[in-house]
């Protein structure tokens, strides 16, 4: 059986030939675990570019909603391929007008597997233009995908289509599993939080430990902080690259995860890595995030509830012992439910041969046949 070309489509920036170069990592959010005989991947590649095409490039992708520039600029790697896998609806959106303007060209007509994040969220606040738009583009999708269960539900809501729920995955080189063997807090106690999401909501764990002694708080994001958000034992850092990121999470005792109402799974890459270092999490019960973690592995806390927050705080630190058992079984979970890029990459895998199948019933014995071989290979699957 010949090989299934598979076209990894992700944005400006994430080249594999270039992003983190030198430390082979392979592909950001670890495709490259898909890769094997049955599944070859290629990338899609950034073009040198100076400040006046880039502009243009960014200005169009501000308007359009997607980077259709980089996106076109990869059309005979899309074309050539038989499958075409994205990361948020920034790419996939792009993707899907790239092969609708190419489409009268004739030639096979590669399938596209469309993953959406923000999308969601932001759908309800579209005009009804950019919205029709936007539908007409995830018709040409053959599958749809969401990191959360919250926003597979919305697909069918608002898009009269099925989608289906992936688990995203922590790079466990990046972080080994440490399970904890104690837990004991300083004194002040240390809690550290980091993100640049749009729905993270630092006002509120601000506004739940401000000017108070007994808590020292660390804030790492790129985002512009609001004067809500500022107080005397809080201080705002910036964390740029691994090193620096282990590096916060050690000085850590508790790491919290403030969020405002999202369906997108906002905060997740922080649980996974928070799991993985054996820190007590406490986290605000929105965009499904237990759809990782249950409530044994993290402390859910309403949104904008900062007297709960505060609460929260004070309960580990007055209980090691549930601090520490709720530290063990978040990398637990994170292990038993095998929340990696390795996983994440199966997960694609699965849904790839099922899209196959559908297009061409006749793969039926030969993809089946690579679903069993790969059985003893690819252990703890979807």
């Amino acid at each position: 059986m010949s090989s299934t070309n598979v076209h990894v489509h992700l944005f400006y920036g994430a080249d594999p030939r270039h992003y983190r170069k030198g430390e082979n990592i392979g592909s950001l959010y670890g495709y490259h675990h898909a890769q094997s005989a049955e599944f070859a991947l290629n990338y899609a590649q950034d073009t040198p570019e100076g400040k006046p095409v880039r502009f243009v490039r960014r200005a169009l992708k501000a308007a359009l909603g997607f980077d259709f520039i980089h996106a076109w600029r990869n059309r005979e790697a899309m074309l050539n391929s038989d499958v075409i896998w994205t990361h948020t609806e920034q790419e996939h959106l792009a993707v899907a007008l790239v092969l609708l303007m190419q489409a009268k060209k004739g030639g096979a007509r590669p399938l596209l597997l469309a993953q959406s994040v923000w999308l969601l969220d932001r759908w309800p606040g579209y005009g009804g233009l950019r919205r029709a738009f936007y539908k007409r583009l995830l018709a040409r999708a053959d599958r749809l995908t969401t990191l959360a269960s919250e926003n597979a539900a919305l697909c069918k809501q608002f898009f009269g289509r099925a989608a289906t729920s992936l688990l995203y995955g922590l790079n466990t080189r990046d972080f080994p599993l440490c399970p904890p063997s104690h837990w004991k807090p300083h004194a002040p106690v240390r809690v550290a939080a980091i993100g640049n999401d749009r729905d993270r909501d630092w006002t509120t764990l601000v506004a739940a430990l401000r000017d108070d002694a007994r808590y020292e708080v660390r804030i790492a994001t790129r985002r512009r902080m609001p004067a809500s958000a500022r107080a005397a034992n809080v201080e705002i850092v910036r964390v740029s690259g691994i090193q620096q990121q282990h590096a916060l999470y050690n000085w850590a005792d508790i790491v919290v995860v403030p969020l405002r109402p999202n369906t997108h799974a906002s905060g997740i890459t922080v649980m996974l890595e928070a799991a993985a270092l054996g820190k007590p999490m406490i986290v605000t019960r929105v965009g499904a995030l237990d759809d990782y973690f249950d409530d044994k592995a993290a402390f859910y806390i309403e949104p904008f509830n900062a007297q709960q927050l505060r609460e929260a705080v004070n309960a580990l630190v007055d209980d090691p012992a549930r601090a520490l058992a709720q530290a063990r079984e978040a990398c637990e979970q994170l292990s038993t439910r095998d929340l990696t890029t390795e996983n994440y990459a199966r997960q694609h895998v699965q849904l790839t041969r099922e899209m196959l199948l559908e297009r061409d019933p006749r793969t039926q014995s030969a993809t089946r046949a690579a679903m069993a071989g790969a059985t003893g290979q690819m252990p703890r699957g979807m």
